[in-house]
């Protein structure tokens, strides 16, 4: 069982926001849980959503929040009877985006953060970074971050959830989760790993250029492997199915939930921060600014929504 009490949603008041508002009040109403809707203000910005000014008057600012807020909030209203849910409307201040959400979340115990991201890729991403790949590396609890669409998907079937593993703790994690959300929908796990074909040049001098020199049958044994390591998992179930694919994880794994109708991706963070991070990135994080579909962030420490 999977039990949400507070679940933070930042919003910039833009498509991807309205978009990922919807999500938020349905799992607000699902599990009975308090939505907080918050705005940062970034200081000394030079530039707000509302306001041109680097400090407007915090009344003022307040009020236009509130409005922009009931405003995103009534396109749903015919949908959802909001009144059953305890909607918490905040403006934050602080330097950067990121670590604003993140202390809120802090401060109010958010057991969930759900966001958008606008995949920002190649030299612009690097200097700037992303909101969203930013509270996924440094959030103590999970995160769900959702794509802004042309057409987006309804968010009350999910009919394929895909759960990538590389046998470790972190993926023991993502099965304990992934399990609970696939029977809420009643949806079938897709199991897959990703194997690196990237062997050290020295094989070369014996001729051997793939993992398949090595291994001819490396995906049938890593396919017993995943079967083992998932139904040894207690609670496991039933309706899932087995993949392997060769290459680089992260777009292995965008290019396998696109050809094999995923809806959701459940992936773990390994928590990758500082020059570690620098120097190795993070696949869960290249998978949260390149995925089309939802992915939901999982971390084998912090905080646990599974009772």
């Amino acid at each position: 069982m999977i039990r949400i009490e507070k679940i933070l949603f930042p919003t910039d008041f833009s498509i991807c926001s309205d978009q990922v508002l919807e999500h938020a009040v349905y799992l607000a109403d699902k599990y009975n849980a308090e939505l907080h809707i918050v705005n940062v203000l970034i200081l000394f910005h030079k530039y707000s959503p509302i306001d041109s000014i680097d400090l407007p008057d915090e009344k003022k600012y307040t009020d236009r929040i509130d409005i922009q807020i009931r405003e995103q909030l009534n396109k749903l209203s015919s949908d959802y009877n909001l009144d059953n849910i305890k909607i918490v409307k905040k403006q934050v201040r602080g330097i950067s985006e990121a670590p604003a959400i993140l202390e809120y979340a802090s401060d109010i115990d958010a057991d969930l953060i759900i966001m958008g991201t606008h995949g920002r890729r190649g030299v612009k991403h690097l200097f700037l970074g992303s909101v969203a790949e930013e509270v996924v590396r440094q959030a103590d609890m999970p995160v769900f971050t959702i794509r802004e669409l042309e057409k987006p998907k309804p968010i009350t079937h999910y009919n394929n959830i895909l759960a990538p593993i590389d046998f470790s703790d972190h993926s023991k994690k993502t099965i304990q989760y992934v399990r609970r959300i696939a029977k809420n929908y009643d949806a079938k796990i897709q199991l897959l790993h990703v194997i690196e074909d990237n062997l050290p040049a020295i094989y070369s001098l014996a001729g051997h250029t793939s993992i398949y020199d090595l291994e001819p049958k490396i995906e049938e044994k890593t396919k017993a492997k995943i079967k083992e390591f998932y139904t040894s998992i207690e609670g496991a179930e039933e309706n899932y199915e087995i993949f392997t694919r060769v290459g680089h994880p992260a777009k292995t794994i965008i290019n396998f939930s696109e050809e094999n109708n995923s809806d959701l991706i459940v992936i773990a963070t390994h928590g990758l921060r500082g020059i570690d991070h620098f120097l190795m990135g993070s696949v869960t994080e290249k998978v949260v600014r390149r995925s089309s579909i939802p992915v939901f962030t999982v971390r084998a420490f912090g905080k646990s929504l599974i009772v």
